[in-house]
């Protein structure tokens, strides 16, 4: 069985489903599960839903009304008769919608957000699933909720991995065209859960181990994984082999490759992991599986931005040993800061922080009951996986260094 996956980008429109379609007929539909995320933007929109429940509820009609209109008017460019089921469907769907947030009593945001934003998906699989009965292409909807169990740690739930098995494996037809959605689940009291970042991905993951698929297909809008981002660096190559294990490197120092908790169900059962373009269907993209590191190898850069440098030092110039170290992470732990770099010396310790909840101020004057600390913000973290000797050279022609760490394999840049 095949499990492909297509995220908002691919199904933003009408003419995005009429390409799923399109891509089915060249790469086949038989054994095969379709994994779907909201349409376009769609989350986003239903986030707004959420706030407006929460913050503003004058505006709530209004944003709903935009998602039904949003939905609306791609059924008119699929559908000729306005009679089709479908229409009435998808009013009935936000009617139940509206229904909860009138009858909801939990003041829980991270429960009323995954009740809610779930409806995306559920739009995005019923409209493709109808769409492709409309062009008899047969296919089977399946609603994840009653298959994917989670716990109930609203907006990234934790899978329970052996109920999801038993119900992937005895309420699947592995020998017709199913499609279901991304990133939603349900806990033990059916209530709705999400599956947290990249979720889809990792919806699309769940399935294909329980189901032993023969492979996962994750179609994108880029001709598959680069060795660079094309928006920072020129000229990008694409990657035509990648090994599980360098994946989860890449993507542990920032890559927007693929979350690791995705690839680790894959790697278990040595499932490839095919990312291919949507805009070129018979191209052959990027496949993730056992084997090679990487092909061809070359120098693949990250960047990530706006992070702030710290040097700390302690007040007596005596070493900075474990129970500093120690002690520092608790600190940073306790501020919510991203650690993205370390480096030690006998007596200071430099860390790369990312200050995503804007602690860094109360971060400083604790720090500094302790340490003598220097500090840069707005700095830049560039990481390059395979580097040789050239691979810094125009990162620094236009860059201050701050910091170098590299290892056999890895060389990180702090610039400003």
């Amino acid at each position: 069985m095949k499990i492909f996956k297509f995220g908002g980008a691919s199904v933003k429109d009408a003419e995005g489903v009429k390409n799923l379609v399109k891509i089915l007929e060249k790469s086949g539909k038989d054994q095969t599960l379709i994994v779907v995320s909201a349409m376009g933007k769609t989350t986003n929109s239903f986030e707004l839903v959420v706030k407006n429940y929460f913050e503003n509820k004058q505006e709530l009609s209004y944003s709903l009304n935009q998602i039904y209109d949003f939905h609306n008017k791609i059924l008119s460019e699929l559908f000729l008769e306005s009679n089709n089921p479908i229409f009435s469907e998808v009013k009935d769907i936000l009617e139940n919608l509206k229904v909860f947030l009138s009858r909801n009593k939990s003041p829980n945001y991270s429960f009323v957000y995954d009740q809610v934003v779930s409806f995306g998906e559920i739009l995005s699989s019923k409209i493709i699933s109808s769409y492709l009965n409309y062009v008899n292409i047969k296919s089977n909807w399946i609603d994840a909720r009653l298959l994917i169990k989670t716990d109930s740690k609203y907006r990234d739930a934790n899978l329970n991995w052996e109920v999801t098995q038993n119900s992937i494996t005895n309420n699947i037809n592995n020998s017709v065209l199913n499609i279901t959605q991304g990133f939603i689940g349900s806990d033990e009291n059916n209530f709705n859960t999400t599956l947290g970042r990249e979720g889809s991905d990792y919806s699309a993951a769940i399935f294909a181990y329980c189901l032993n698929a023969e492979s996962v297909t994750i179609w994108k809008d880029v001709p598959g994984v680069l060795n660079a981002d094309p928006r920072v660096f020129k000229n990008p190559k694409l990657l035509k082999k990648i090994s599980y294990t360098e994946a989860i490197e890449l993507a542990f120092y920032g890559a927007s490759v693929i979350h690791p908790k995705t690839l680790q169900p894959l790697q278990k059962k040595e499932i490839p992991l095919y990312v291919k373009s949507f805009l070129d269907p018979l191209s052959k993209g990027t496949v993730i599986s056992r084997g090679s590191k990487i092909d061809p190898e070359i120098p693949c850069f990250i960047v990530k931005r706006n992070l702030c440098l710290l040097k700390l030092s302690s007040l007596d110039f005596s070493f900075i040993v474990e129970d500093n170290i120690s002690d520092i992470f608790q600190i940073l732990h306790e501020n919510k800061m991203k650690v993205d770099l370390i480096q030690n010396s006998a007596i200071s310790f430099s860390v790369c922080v990312f200050d995503k909840y804007y602690r860094l101020k109360e971060l400083l004057s604790i720090l500094k009951a302790t340490f003598k600390v220097e500090y840069t913000e707005n700095v830049s973290l560039f990481t390059i996986r395979h580097f040789n000797e050239n691979s810094a050279k125009e990162i620094l022609k236009n860059n201050r260094l701050l910091l170098e760490q590299r290892t056999s394999e890895t060389l990180q840049l702090v610039v400003d």
